[in-house]
């Protein structure tokens, strides 16, 4: 079972939908049988606050499930009350955010294209701090904080069953010099670096690459339990975005693809990151 009380809470909301779907009833239907809201049936099955095992239990009485199923969904509910990691860092991870970090934690691949900064799994912590800087008048502990989320998100790549991480980076992001020299060149050798890791592939999209989806940054999540439907994944400086809908995640597969196939190989990528490191200098 995917490995982050985020993942479990997703997945009991999409069990707990698809009993009420196979019933052909609508919140509103359920939750009058049960004296309960009809909004409050609708948070259940969008993983809207955390669900009480008494809850399933009501449900699946209701739904009439058997008892091995019934079982499996209270164990959802208890394990997705557990506070993962990233909760220790409290206002660091915004709750918006934090629901990213915990299904992150559980994917088993992840597909990733950004045209405007090196991706949060593969940057270092100096290029990390003079982004927050950037972006947020925070003080230093706050922003050392937030570097040290970053960094801690960024073991799941070696851990014993690491995700496929797969990034398309814009030529774009290469040349964006942020911070130092110094910085910008640790950062790109550090790319070079990760790429070495068998389940890492970068691709640079160049310049010359012609037209293209223009679909902004955007993140693929996909888990290792066939129940767990893949995730497209939008952020902004203070909120996100999460697309569910199969014709959503089929839109942005297709986009991701595309820029795959624009995209220079992984090789030839690894050979344009040198060429943009050789162009910084102290001057």
């Amino acid at each position: 079972m995917s490995g982050s009380p985020t993942a479990r809470r997703r997945r009991l909301a999409i069990e707990l939908k698809k009993l009420r779907e196979e019933h052909q009833l609508t919140c509103g239907q359920v939750g009058k049988e049960l004296d309960w809201s009809g909004s409050k049936v609708n948070r259940l099955e969008t993983g809207q606050g955390r669900v009480q095992p008494s809850d399933v239990d009501a449900l699946c009485r209701f739904y009439g499930t058997s008892d091995e199923l019934r079982e499996l969904l209270r164990d959802l509910a208890k394990q997705s009350k557990v506070r993962g990691w990233w909760h220790a860092y409290g206002s660091a991870v915004p709750s918006w955010f934090s629901v990213y970090v915990g299904l992150e934690q559980a994917a088993s691949g992840l597909r990733t294209y950004e045209c405007e900064c090196i991706p949060g799994l593969l940057q270092t912590a100096d290029y990390a701090r003079e982004l927050r800087h950037a972006t947020s008048p925070s003080s230093t502990e706050d922003v050392e904080q937030v570097i040290g989320v970053r960094m801690e998100r960024q073991a799941l790549l070696t851990n014993a069953t690491p995700p496929d991480l797969w990034a398309i980076i814009h030529e774009s992001v290469l040349r964006h010099a942020i911070g130092s020299p110094k910085v910008m060149r640790e950062q790109l050798e550090h790319l070079l670096e990760v790429a070495l890791l068998k389940n890492v592939t970068i691709q640079v999209l160049p310049f010359d690459a012609g037209s293209y989806p223009a679909v902004g940054a955007f993140s693929i999540l996909k888990f290792p339990e066939q129940e767990d439907l893949d995730l497209v994944y939008r952020d902004g400086l203070t909120d996100a975005v999460y697309l569910e809908r199969p014709e959503d995640i089929a839109t942005y597969s297709n986009a991701f693809d595309n820029l795959r196939a624009l995209s220079l190989s992984p090789q030839r990528s690894s050979n344009l990151i040198r060429h943009a490191m050789r162009g910084l200098t102290d001057d």
